[in-house]
């Protein structure tokens, strides 16, 4: 192969070995991806369909949901029909009038003929070439009214009585896409207008899904500053909610679906912008995702160490300095650097610590970074490796290193490079054990 075309084929060569972990992770796990009807109002129907494939035929079990808000929009328009919502927490529900309904029905089923045609696709040299995709959709939901709320007839706007998970799980297993639609139907045939965003949740928590999905306008979640947070715990996210206001009305609905499904046992729930080409690969097959992630409790069980915390950090600790992969401390040491750990616990047991110590320069130190054998599998290290950067990043420091004569490859998979103990802040640098010979990696944050 000439040296040129052997350049030019290495990243993607990279990129294939960095994903294969988390598509060994994700296979036959049962993803629940809801979409608003604004990425197909926004041309991004195909991109998404593409993706989806390629998702089913790594192994992963899909659910699809589609939302309709504005294709219902549009059939009123053209009906000259005046849409009408309901008030206060009621703002985000259409009141579905028999004319609304219509009007769903027909901007449903569009919707759902044009992501079947989709998932057909089969042209060569394009991204679903060769894919033969089964999708299934049927009348997997059933509804109730929502009723008189505040003194407003809601009429035919509906939510989710039922989900028929056995139906769904029985698709999933004999390798079908499933969809559905933001529609309900009752034990005596009426049909209900439902909010996708209630249709994807409940199927999720029916289905014991791994993850829910939502594609949505909202670019995750930030904080008061406009940062995007990239994980939220229940407790933190429920914090979040008492703090929005009736302008957030629809992010509110939104969110308290993201709780009802974690607080049922869906494992992750993530928001992603509709409007970004590529946002649900982006999200699930890199280390830091693009956008936030909601999970049950592994992070508020992450915190800042103190004294109470030496002992717990020495028995994790200690058999890694007796293997000679981290540098003999004594308790002296850790009681002296205390402030300078994070520690995850369950249950009031220390699963896993990691220390920073700022330089100069703007250069951190990532140390002793240790997890119990038993949760290596469980992702507390690199969740201790984000809280190591968000302190370090509070501290205005740039960049972290570490020196590792044994784990250099977990660390290059998570964005750190080789650099040499010249680059090392010179009071570190003193320090350096050449005895040891540590590898040298740095990473910007």
């Amino acid at each position: 192969m000439p040296t040129n075309q052997a350049q030019n084929n290495f990243p993607f060569v990279a990129w294939l070995r960095d994903v294969a972990p988390y598509i060994h992770s994700f296979r036959g796990k049962t993803f629940v991806i809801g979409f608003a009807g604004e990425l197909v109002q926004k041309g991004g129907l195909e991109a998404l369909i593409q993706d989806v494939a390629m998702l089913h035929a790594m192994g992963m079990r899909i659910v699809l949901v589609h939302g309709s808000r504005p294709q219902v929009q549009e059939q009123l328009d053209l009906r000259k029909v005046t849409s009408r919502y309901g008030t206060g927490a009621m703002s985000g529900y259409r009141i579905t009038d028999p004319a609304a309904l219509e009007c769903a029905k027909e901007a449903s089923g569009e919707l759902r003929l044009d992501i079947e045609a989709a998932f057909s696709q089969g042209l060569p040299n394009t991204p679903m070439a060769g894919s033969r995709i089964s999708v299934i959709s049927g009348n997997f939901i059933t509804a109730r009214p929502v009723g008189i709320v505040d003194g407003v007839d809601f009429m035919h706007t509906g939510l989710v009585r039922k989900v028929d998970s056995e139906s769904i799980a029985h698709s999933l297993a004999n390798n079908k896409i499933v969809l559905m639609s933001p529609l309900g139907f009752s034990p005596t045939g009426q049909a209900f207008n439902i909010a996708y965003e209630d249709v994807a949740t409940a199927t999720a928590m029916a289905v014991k899904a791994d993850k829910l999905i939502f594609l949505t306008e909202y670019n995750g979640i930030t904080d008061a500053d406009g940062e995007l947070i990239k994980e939220f715990s229940l407790r933190q996210l429920e914090d979040h909610i008492s703090g929005l206001t009736l302008a957030d009305a629809d992010l509110k609905v939104l969110l308290q679906n993201a709780i009802r499904a974690i607080k049922s046992g869906v494992g992750r729930v993530h928001l992603l912008p509709h409007d970004r080409d590529g946002a649900l690969l982006e999200e699930l097959f890199t280390h830091d995702g693009i956008s936030t992630m909601i999970a049950a409790s592994d992070i508020e069980h992450l915190r800042e160490a103190n004294l109470d915390d030496v002992g717990g950090i020495l028995q994790l600790i200690e058999p890694l300095e007796d293997e000679g992969i981290l540098v003999a401390r004594g308790r002296d040491v850790i009681e002296r650097d205390i402030t300078h750990f994070s520690v995850i616990e369950h249950d009031r047991v220390l699963f896993g610590c990691a220390a920073l110590f700022p330089y100069s320069n703007g250069l951190g130190e990532l140390s002793c970074l240790a997890v119990d054998p038993e949760a290596q599998e469980s992702g507390d290290g690199e969740r201790l490796l984000k809280r190591i950067e968000a302190r370090a990043k509070a501290q205005g420091l740039k960049k972290i290193f570490v020196l590792t004569t044994r784990t250099e490859h977990w660390f290059l998979k998570r964005g750190f490079v080789r650099a040499s103990v010249d680059d090392l802040p010179a009071e570190r640098k003193e320090l350096y054990n050449w005895e040891r010979k540590s590898m040298v990696l740095i990473k910007n944050i």
